[in-house]
């Protein structure tokens, strides 16, 4: 069960966006601050919430989020909490309860992301040297994949005879699927407490993008776990990478069916490249997935125009295959992009794309305006392909130059000069 700690304010706006991004149920909850309670302070406010969703919904676990109305009073959250959990520890007996300072006026989605797993971590998973399972792998995906995107690589991970603990598990809870006849107060799906304190016994950790290096090298210290860091997973490259290193850690070969997606890849490279070559692409999205999808466009034969991010103290910029990059907002994008073929970035963009006058591929958070965003492919062989059809389709539909498709009426079938 998530916890915002703050007004009810900040939680409604996350919680429609979330609700409109997903096209799920998010049982989001809030301390609801008020006016007294925001000067005064809200550990009174963030103790009556945790017991009431004990009481109300008895989650296994509950994640508190800070907002930058409490934070900028600079409140001792931490012990504020220790000192819940101990005056009611019978109470709160069999649920966790994890707390990550995420203010809205330091760091971007990302960051927030990798705190909350850094968080528990920390609090929930057992510290030292453990008994290592030799097939279990624990792996840390960025806030950059799909639902789509973790199942395909728990099947990929499978594949080779591995198990997979997968910390965030986005891929059972938010993947479109009904629970049954019951409402179910809380998450379901996700990744079960007790396999967050065993993460210890995994033989070897992945973490993919740069955003999760330090959730695993935290992982590392506290249990000895290796890890392997994967900035990105699409490309034939990157995803060539990804399967040798299975292929390597399980001692097994590669199955057949991979072979035969790579395969598909490669015909889809010599068949989409015709359409990105010379191609100006413009992306305005968080670092990690900036890096994604530059080295995509590129990698295919286009140029990025433009690149605008959210924060500018990921490793990962350095690395970025861009002439300029820069820290802004949609408003810096569409300066920069004019005379772009492509604009990347979140359904916030359309109206830039609109003016513009360019085609708009949506990616990253909020996609409210289509449906089936989060069951799109973007990672390993497959989500590089489709990723190759997709913007091939749609540098097809909106091809400015004549051919002999678009007839104009007024010549009388005659084809265009």
């Amino acid at each position: 069960m998530p916890l915002f700690h703050g007004s009810q304010g900040c939680t409604s706006l996350a919680l429609v966006l979330l609700v409109r991004h997903f096209k799920e149920a998010i049982p989001l909850q809030t301390t609801a601050l008020d006016a007294v309670a925001t000067i005064l302070g809200g550990a009174g406010n963030l103790e009556e919430a945790i017991l009431n969703l004990k009481r109300r919904a008895k989650p296994k676990l509950i994640g508190i989020c800070t907002t930058a109305l409490v934070e900028t009073r600079g409140e001792d959250f931490a012990g504020d909490l220790a000192n819940i959990k101990r005056d009611r520890a019978d109470e709160l007996a069999g649920t966790e309860v994890v707390l990550a300072n995420t203010p809205d006026f330091e760091g971007a989605i990302e960051e927030g992301w990798a705190k909350a797993v850094i968080s528990m971590v920390e609090r929930i998973t057992t510290p030292g040297e453990q008994s290592r399972h030799q097939k279990k792998i624990a792996i840390l995906p960025g806030w950059h994949l799909t639902v789509a995107d973790i199942e395909l690589l728990r099947e990929t991970v499978e594949s080779f005879g591995l198990k997979p603990v997968i910390l965030p598990d986005i891929s059972g809870s938010l993947d479109g699927t009904v629970p049954g006849d019951r409402w179910v107060p809380t998450t379901y799906g996700g990744t079960p407490v007790d396999e967050i304190q065993e993460l210890g016994t995994a033989a070897q950790c992945i973490a993919i993008g740069e955003h999760m290096r330090r959730p695993a090298e935290l992982l590392r210290t506290r249990t000895g776990v290796p890890y392997a860091l994967f900035q990105s997973l699409t490309g034939l490259k990157r995803a060539d990478r990804f399967v040798s290193f299975l292929s390597e850690i399980s001692g097994a070969p590669v199955p057949a069916n991979i072979r035969r997606r790579r395969a598909q890849l490669q015909d889809a490279l010599l068949d989409g490249h015709f359409h990105f070559g010379g191609k100006k692409i413009a992306i305005a999205v968080e670092p990690d997935q900036l890096y994604q999808f530059a080295t995509f466009f590129t990698g295919m034969g286009a140029e990025i125009a433009a690149a605008v991010t959210t924060t500018g103290t990921s490793k990962i910029l350095a690395e970025m295959p861009a002439e300029s990059l820069q820290v802004g907002d949609l408003g810096d994008l569409e300066e920069l992009a004019v005379g772009a073929d492509l604009l990347v970035t979140h359904s916030h963009g359309r109206q830039a794309a609109e003016r513009l006058g360019i085609p708009l591929m949506r990616v990253g958070f909020p996609i409210y305006d289509r449906l089936g965003s989060q069951h799109k492919l973007t990672s390993l062989y497959q989500g590089t392909r489709d990723l190759i059809f997709d913007v091939s389709n749609i540098f097809q539909a909106n091809q400015r130059a004549p051919c002999p498709g678009s007839l104009d009426p007024s010549r009388k079938g005659e084809l265009p000069r």
